[in-house]
Parts: C-alpha cells; structure tokens; sequence
C-alpha cells in the first residue's frame, strides 16, 4: 500500500517539524483561508512568520487548529463560544469527552444557567408552533 505522504509526492516530516500553511490545510481539511481567519479571532495562534509572510505552523498551533476545528465543526461551538473556552481555560481546550459529555440530552453539556435558557427558548418555541398550527387549520386551503 502506498503512504500518503509518498502519494502526494512530498517526503514524510517529522512529528515536530514545522508545516506550512498548505501542509496543514490539507491534513486538516480546511482552506487556507479559514486558517489564516482565524489568526485573527484566536490571539492564542501565532504560527512563526518568515520572509514574505510565510507561515511555519509548530505541532503545538497545529494540536490547538486541530481543537477549535473540531469545537466549531463537530461540537457547533460558535466563535465566540471557543474564543471564551480559550479566555476562561487558557490555551487548554476541554477535550471532546468532557466538552459534550455522553447524554440524550444536548443542553446537559451547558452551565446551569443555559440550560435554564435553553429550556426556556425550547418552551416558547413550542408555544409558537402551536399556535401555528392552531392557525393553520382555521386558514381555508388556498386552491
């Protein structure tokens, strides 16, 4: 069987060498673009920056892009969701297990307090689509 890094035509790296922004894009399946993005919302990236611009990702920016990815993507943190888990834990971002514990329910991952305003959403919500459908039988069917 053939190794990626032999597919793709480039030698294997070390796993503490530095990736350039392509390398990491790739591995991570994210355009270069969305990293450079985030550059600018998570002061805790700062991969090193040589002539012309270029950047050179260390393992430790690339385990941190890998975390936020995953909060944004697989978890549905928003951006400033992950910008206050940076704020609050510093550069240690909870895992994934203990980010969305195993539940049935969605908000258990929430303080206390958004659970109380989730709750409180969900049950307006509810209260909304009743009345409209209460709503919908009293319209005569439009033809």
């Amino acid at each position: 069987m053939v190794d990626d890094a032999e597919a793709s035509g480039r030698p294997r790296k070390a796993p503490t060498a530095f990736r350039t922004i392509s390398e990491v894009a790739e591995d991570l399946q994210i355009p270069q673009h969305v990293l450079r993005f985030w550059e600018t919302k998570f002061p805790q990236l700062k991969p090193l920056k040589r002539g012309g611009g270029r950047r050179y990702y260390r393992p430790e920016d690339i385990a941190l892009l890998r975390r936020i990815g995953d909060l944004l993507y697989t978890q549905g943190y928003t951006i400033k969701g992950v910008q206050r888990l940076l704020r609050d834990n510093g550069a240690e971002l909870p895992e994934a297990a203990e980010a969305a514990p195993d539940s049935e329910e969605p908000e258990a991952a929430l303080p206390e307090a958004g659970q109380g305003a989730l709750k409180r959403a969900i049950a307006e919500l509810e209260e909304l689509a009743a009345e409209l459908r209460a709503l919908a039988t009293l319209q005569p069917r439009l033809g």
